[in-house]
């Protein structure tokens, strides 16, 4: 694969979304990511809700999907001698491990840093976890629900009177692969300086942490509590407007305005008496209530139009199935399909950066289990009778559809 990151070797041990989706990231600009995964039934987002869409004989989730383009599929069994020596051997020649198994695993099989690192000192080895690797919750489960309570951020979420709101995403599992990659792409860094690889820790805790930066910085040092509204606005430490208004056909987003334009352009004088900052703050589920009487007699193109030429900020609230055919969505190519080889057509989100010499690129499918066992195994220098005996011991696994021709 041509990127900016083309030679960059990645041995991905990581599985389900956190892990997974950084080296899908680091494969979109041209790395070469080798997806270590179980003999037969592979990574468990494979086969485990939710977006289930199973196909017989196959585990083609549509997670699994989402989060493993541009690799390829190396199944083997770490637990078989042959195997782990195998994956030893390789590490030794990889740039990057990525690993998201709770504390302690990898190094009881015989793939933890300091192990790894003597075997490969210039190996840039990234660790992700729910809570460090060390503390009071080492043995907590690391899960991405459990971290949005634990972190304040479901605190945040959502109105008063109703129990505090998950966010609709998968958002500590996303923050913390963003944050592998910023500390991967620093330790490749220094070791273009140095030579010397290291480990880089991440965690799902303090990656939410870190997200509710402004917030925490205000709590701390004004002992402020947010207190969620009770109306639609998005924020509990933002005053009115701010926030989400029904209007004749749906919905419209109202971010922060100079509150006197705001009220010419919605041709409501009577709003006039809530211009003062402390009463659009102490009573903006009031104000809330007030503008969205009047957003209520028109459609949401209709206030777009009308809110815009006052150059205020606002936008459309669209549905998930809208987003794809929204045009700037269209202009900017933000979404792409592959063909795979057992579902046929896939579309999914784009590579989601621009680099003008560089392009990232969608160029292989996510992979089938063990799909590239034997490829991978050819390229290492393995003849055909070695990776006959490696198939024979039960230490490598391919898959049944793959081109085993090499084999």
């Amino acid at each position: 694969m041509s990127g900016a990151l083309s030679g960059l070797r990645v041995l991905d041990f990581s599985h389900l979304l956190f892990g997974p989706f950084a080296t899908q990231m680091l494969g979109d600009l041209g790395a070469d990511v080798i997806k270590v995964e179980r003999p037969v039934s592979g990574d468990l987002y494979r086969d485990l809700p939710p977006f289930f869409n199973r196909k017989v004989g196959d585990f083609e989730n549509p997670s699994f999907l989402a989060w493993n383009r541009n690799k390829r599929s190396l199944a083997v069994d770490l637990k078989n001698p042959e195997g782990k020596k195998l994956l030893q051997d390789i590490a030794a020649t990889a740039d990057v491990f990525v690993q998201n198994f709770r504390p302690g695993v990898l190094d009881r099989l015989g793939f933890g840093y300091e192990e790894l690192s003597r075997l490969n000192p210039r190996l840039i080895y990234c660790s992700g976890s729910g809570y460090g690797e060390s503390g009071p919750y080492l043995e907590r489960p690391g899960q991405d629900l459990l971290l949005q309570g634990l972190s304040g951020i479901m605190s945040m979420t959502g109105r008063s009177g109703v129990s505090p709101t998950p966010l609709g995403v998968a958002i500590a599992d996303q923050l913390g692969s963003y944050h592998m990659i910023y500390g991967i792409l620093a330790a490749l860094y220094h070791r273009e300086r140095t030579g010397r690889g290291q480990k880089v820790e991440v965690d799902l805790f303090r990656a939410l942490l870190a997200h509710q930066t402004q917030e925490f910085v205000t709590t701390l040092n004004t002992g402020r509590v947010f207190e969620r509204p009770n109306s639609g606005i998005a924020h509990p430490g933002m005053p009115a407007p701010f926030g989400v208004y029904r209007t004749k056909d749906g919905f419209l987003n109202i971010a922060m305005n100079p509150f006197a334009r705001l009220v010419e352009a919605l041709e409501a004088p009577e709003l006039a008496r809530f211009d003062d900052a402390e009463t659009l703050f102490d009573r903006r589920d009031e104000v809330h209530a007030a503008i969205e009487a009047v957003t209520q007699t028109r459609t949401t193109a209709a206030w777009m139009e009308r809110l815009l030429s006052f150059d205020l900020w606002c936008g459309e609230v669209l549905r998930q199935e809208e987003v794809p055919n929204d045009p700037q969505v269209k202009h900017m190519n933000a979404f792409t399909s592959y063909q795979h080889p057992v579902i046929g057509e896939v579309q999914t989100v784009n590579v989601p950066v621009t680099l003008s010499e560089t392009p990232g690129k969608v160029e292989r499918h996510a992979p089938m289990v063990g799909e590239h066992t034997v490829e991978i195994l050819a390229e290492l220098g393995f003849d055909g009778e070695r990776i006959a005996a490696l198939r024979n011991s039960g230490a490598v696994w391919v898959h049944p559809k793959a081109d085993t021709a090499a084999a």
